[in-house]
């Protein structure tokens, strides 16, 4: 991979981790129709430490609150005496679900399920999920009734958004996708699901991350232009990705995720035809 491909492949990550569109479809998409190498299921857990930075910047406050009140409540004999800390905890049980699947599923991640058939399948799989549970939201509200803001998040929420975050191990189903759909069904705002996904996404982000890290040393290191490449593509990300933070969090308070939703379907039909006409290759 050569610098160009490297920032090429930073914006596509920074741009896409956080939108619910799929940054592991675009990473197998965008080199394939460019004739580059896949980059692999390491790469993209390597360069996702960028979009990590991106959310710690982002949500500083909120984390350093959260760790505060965490370590606050074990000093006090209290672990979950405050909504802060109860959320640490959340956040830690919401994570151990995909960490599960994560390890059980690992060789069908990184090999069969990035075949250009399943990223397509879970493209318009999800879209059709993010669409219902739209309809569902404009039903409730409808009816004058409210949803659930970050404060309303109860372990109830935590643990099936958690459990529903483990499909976002399959290439194509996005994890802010996933959560933010599970938010939706669980009545949650569409913020108030954006910024818990963000959060819980960071335990098995940097976990992957610096497992593949680890996992792939010698050969980031086995020569300088390898080096440049990974550091380049996650400096990238994050700088894009921060500014994806920022854009979907203020586009979802007065917008639903309906152009998420056909870009979905738009993206994922025009897989499938390129595979069919052989443009692609599938695998």
């Amino acid at each position: 991979m050569n610098l160009i491909e490297a920032v090429i492949l930073g914006i596509v990550q920074g741009l896409t981790e956080f939108l619910p569109i799929s940054s592991t479809a675009h990473l197998r998409i965008v080199p394939a129709l460019a004739g580059w190498e896949d980059p692999g299921a390491a790469f993209t857990a390597i360069v996702q430490i960028g979009t990590l930075a991106a959310v710690l910047i982002y949500f500083y406050r909120d984390i350093v609150s959260i760790l505060q009140a965490v370590l606050q409540g074990i000093a006090s004999g209290r672990p979950l005496g405050t909504q802060e800390s109860k959320m640490g905890w959340m956040i830690a049980a919401g994570t151990l679900p995909i960490v599960v699947f994560g390890l059980l599923f690992k060789t069908e991640i990184e090999t069969s399920l990035r075949s250009l058939y399943s990223i397509s399948a879970a493209l318009i799989g999800l879209a059709l999920l993010l669409t219902i549970a739209e309809y569902r939201m404009k039903k409730r509200l409808a009816k004058g009734l409210e949803m659930k803001q970050m404060e309303k998040i109860g372990w109830k929420e935590a643990l099936l958004i958690g459990l529903i975050q483990s499909i976002a191990l399959i290439p194509g189903s996005s994890r802010s996708g996933v959560t933010i759909t599970g938010g939706l069904f669980l009545n949650l705002s569409r913020e108030a699901a954006a910024r818990f996904s963000f959060l819980l996404s960071l335990p098995s982000v940097f976990a992957a991350g610096i497992y593949q890290l680890y996992k792939t040393r010698d050969i980031i290191f086995s020569s300088p232009d390898n080096l440049a490449a990974i550091v380049v593509a996650t400096i990238v990300s994050g700088i894009v990705g921060y500014a994806s933070i920022a854009f979907l969090l203020n586009y979802l308070k007065n917008h639903s995720t309906r152009i998420f939703i056909l870009y979905r379907f738009a993206l994922g039909g025009a897989i499938l035809l390129l595979v069919a006409t052989g443009i692609l290759p599938a695998t």
